[in-house]
């Protein structure tokens, strides 16, 4: 067996002619979000991959073998539920609501600009229906977020400091209380019938607060598909 203990994030600065020799493993979201597994890749050479603990592994990563050869790394095809907005009376923002739902749920979530992608529960794939939600089964790809602060590919970049906790001051006196009544989601009385509500009282700092989902007003239209 082979080891491997050195993972290139998107085969950053490899010459396309080392890829094109490069063996390939393809893996499921199950295996890519471990650290330690073992695999075959294309050329029938068995690997133990030793990572980092923490480490996702994402479609097109280049894990590195002891012997200085390379391996492309495919996210493998799997099921998942695609969750899109009703395009007759939703918003593209029902998406953020359900993301949020999701979260609170700690459901690992690939985010895209038009839709979601989970694993598949049907307990969820109800509660999304009931948010007036398009919930359709596919067999794809899946790169859930991996979290602001995870090991590895860990959602995102950082700028050279520690915490990167965006302290900036705008310029406010520290005495000003800033309460310039920014009542967003709570006092906007958007009442057209097409779009669901949640609703609840500002978090208190240092607690937790449920939201629940209210769907309210959703007229079915023939091409909606929530599969109630």
């Amino acid at each position: 067996m082979i080891q491997v203990s050195k993972l290139i994030p998107q085969s950053q600065g490899l010459a396309p002619v080392l890829l094109k020799r490069a063996s390939t493993v393809e893996l499921d979201w199950d295996v890519r979000q471990k650290s330690r597994f073992s695999t075959t890749d294309s050329a029938g050479r068995e690997l133990g991959v030793f990572l980092p603990r923490g480490t996702f592994v994402r479609g097109g990563d280049v894990l590195v073998a002891e012997d200085g050869s390379l391996v492309r790394v495919v996210a493998a095809p799997q099921p998942v539920l695609v969750i899109t907005h009703c395009q007759q009376h939703g918003t593209a923002f029902d998406l953020t609501r359900a993301a949020y739902h999701l979260g609170n749920r700690h459901v690992p979530i690939e985010l895209q600009p038009d839709h979601l992608k989970i694993e598949p529960d049907h307990v969820l794939a109800d509660m999304l229906r009931a948010m007036h939600l398009i919930v359709t089964e596919q067999h794809l790809a899946f790169e859930p977020e991996g979290g602001a602060y995870a090991a590895g590919h860990g959602g995102g970049h950082h700028h050279g400091g520690h915490g990167h906790g965006h302290d900036h001051h705008h310029g406010h006196d520290p005495d000003h209380p800033h309460s310039h009544a920014h009542d967003h989601g709570q006092s906007h009385d958007h009442s057209h019938a097409s779009a669901p509500a949640a609703t609840a009282a500002a978090p208190a700092r240092g607690r937790t607060v449920s939201i629940p989902v209210v769907a309210q007003g959703h007229v079915h239209g023939p091409h909606c598909n929530h599969d109630h």
